[in-house]
């Protein structure tokens, strides 16, 4: 039976791979990746295998989710090692599921190899630990880019520790506004942190207040984070290079302290 790899790139460091997706990546055929796969874990893949940029555009979502299946269709049909490469984990806002269950129904098998997602991963490799005892005992996952967002769809994270928003650069705005009109404490600390992960990373923190009002100044892709564990940060990483705040602050490293 022809058969997908679905692989989990996890969050942008190669060496953050699991042992399989590494195994896998060096022997593959074909390599159908989406936007968030950073260079360095193409990098690692067969150079001899083909590579397919399965990327969505805004507004084109389903004519390349379309490519992408006949993509997979077309090389599983022709016995070669396939994978379907995903940052982050296949199964958190991926898609995984739905390609997984359209492979599937083609007669197609699909293993699954897990990644690390970048909703855990991210935060604390820039020392914000999602859970904190005596701060933080629960977390939501939450995919910022839904389109209408509503003030009453987010009333529901009032009660939640932590929030961890992906997808949500260019609505941070609106998802502030709505968490504060919610409830949430509009001097909340808050973090994104751009290109988690690898080289390039940097991280902006500011207070929920500041990013609704249009403040903050950030680029995708980054992962939001909203809650006191924020303040950790402090503790864990020592000032250096990243920006704080609103744009012209005081920067800080990336690099752990002691």
């Amino acid at each position: 039976m022809p058969k997908v790899y679905l692989v989990g790139a996890g969050p942008g460091d190669p060496g953050l791979l699991t042992c399989k997706a590494y195994q896998l990546l060096q022997i593959a055929d074909v390599v159908i990746y989406d936007r968030l796969v950073s260079a360095e874990v193409l990098g690692v893949a067969n150079p001899n295998g083909l590579f397919i940029f399965a990327g969505k555009l805004q507004g084109e979502q389903e004519r390349i989710q379309d490519e992408i299946h006949h993509h997979l269709l077309t090389h599983a049909a022709d016995n070669k090692t396939v994978i379907r490469l995903k940052g982050g984990d296949p199964m958190v806002f991926g898609r995984g599921a739905e390609e997984w269950s359209f492979l599937n129904q083609h007669g197609i098998d699909v293993e699954l190899v897990p990644g690390i997602s970048s909703a855990l991963a991210v935060p604390a490799l820039s020392g914000i630990p999602v859970t904190l005892r005596g701060v933080a005992t629960s977390f939501a996952v939450i995919a910022g880019h839904r389109q209408n967002l509503e003030p009453q769809e987010w009333s529901r994270y009032l009660m939640v520790d932590t929030l961890v928003v992906l997808m949500a650069v260019e609505n941070r705005a609106a998802i502030a506004a709505n968490l504060i009109r919610a409830g949430r404490n509009r001097e909340e600390p808050v973090a994104f942190i751009e290109r988690g992960a690898t080289e390039r990373q940097r991280v902006v923190t500011s207070t929920l207040a500041e990013v609704a009002r249009g403040q903050v100044a950030v680029k995708s892709p980054a992962v939001f984070v909203i809650g006191q564990v924020v303040r950790m940060r402090k503790h864990l990483r020592r000032i250096v290079n990243d920006a704080v705040g609103a744009p012209g602050a005081i920067k800080e490293s990336i690099h752990a302290g002691n």
